[in-house]
């Protein structure tokens, strides 16, 4: 028996006891620190919107585009994703709708303040721009504009989008904006196209009896001079696209159909013509970060049709 306070045996010597203790009181007292490190380190795997961006950039083997209009039109890139939202525009719908699911990114394919380059003194004082911005800084959501590099993706994911839901992938080409389909009436192809897109109404020009099995597809609003080109070098049946100016390419078939050509046209509205491509990047996006939540929101037709 020893006459010291504590008894060690041999196997457990006082030194190792000493040196024990040391240890656990030095962890003790670095706990701060050693949780601060770990906090660090999950910040550091955190996604940021501005990581997100550039995993696009990258993934989609995307080469910055001078002067685009994809910038951040809200938030900043530094903030942690809780969730993504892909929509065609980022409206007060949409954007309360993402606040409810918990997503404080917004990935939309065209303006949120009401022109192309989202440049809210458009119009000096525009006070529902100045509401919409007090919107999205009440729910700290960051808005990102997906157009110029959302079409530079190999396939153009609009294109890709609409022929996917309509059905016509086994017909589509990457980088071709001509579809031959299995003969159909232009009175069936509108039913089908309505059916497959989810669109209420349509604007037609031409004889719906009429056969369509080349078709010129052009979602979305890439102008007069885009869709006249495409029938003049293509000829095809039908040409699909999102809106017109009347003024040109609506005149331009009109006039062409009732000098010999066979040309239809079939407008689908800009909004609901694009709006699968921003639901097929969903499939595109959510492999690549599976631990953030994405979901697409469809923005909608802004019109009732009476």
């Amino acid at each position: 028996m020893t006459n010291s306070k504590y008894c060690f045996s041999k196997s457990y010597p006082r030194r190792n006891f000493l040196v024990n203790s040391f240890k656990a009181s030095a962890a003790l007292t670095l706990l701060p620190e050693l949780i601060s490190t770990e906090r660090y380190k999950a910040l550091a795997k955190a996604m940021t919107v501005g990581k997100i961006m550039a995993l696009v950039m990258k993934e989609g083997n995307l080469s910055p585009i001078n002067d685009t209009v994809d910038t951040l039109k809200s938030g900043n890139a530094d903030q942690t994703v809780t969730g993504i939202v892909t929509t065609m525009f980022a409206t007060v719908t949409v954007i309360e709708e993402a606040a409810k699911r918990n997503a404080n990114f917004i990935i939309a394919h065209e303006p949120t303040f009401y022109n192309h380059r989202d440049n809210p003194d458009w119009v000096k004082n525009n006070q529902v721009v100045k509401k919409k911005q007090e919107l999205l800084e009440k729910h700290k959501i960051a808005v990102w504009r997906f157009h110029d590099y959302c079409h530079s993706l190999k396939p153009d994911a609009v294109s890709y989008g609409v022929a996917k839901k309509a059905n016509w992938i086994s017909y589509y080409k990457t980088g071709s904006r001509i579809l031959t389909i299995p003969s159909i009436g232009l009175g069936d192809l509108v039913k089908h196209l309505k059916t497959s897109l989810g669109i209420t109404q349509l604007r037609v020009i031409g004889d719906l009896n009429q056969k369509c099995e080349k078709i010129a597809l052009l979602p979305g609003a890439s102008g007069g001079v885009s869709h006249v080109s495409v029938v003049e070098a293509e000829k095809p049946d039908v040409l699909i696209v999102g809106e017109v100016s009347e003024w040109e390419t609506a005149e331009y078939i009109r006039d062409g159909r009732l000098l010999g050509n066979k040309t239809a046209l079939i407008i689908l509205g800009h909004s609901v013509s694009e709006e699968p491509g921003m639901d097929y990047f969903v499939d595109w996006l959510q492999p690549k970060i599976p631990d953030v939540k994405v979901t697409h929101i469809a923005s909608g037709d802004p019109f009732k049709w009476l």
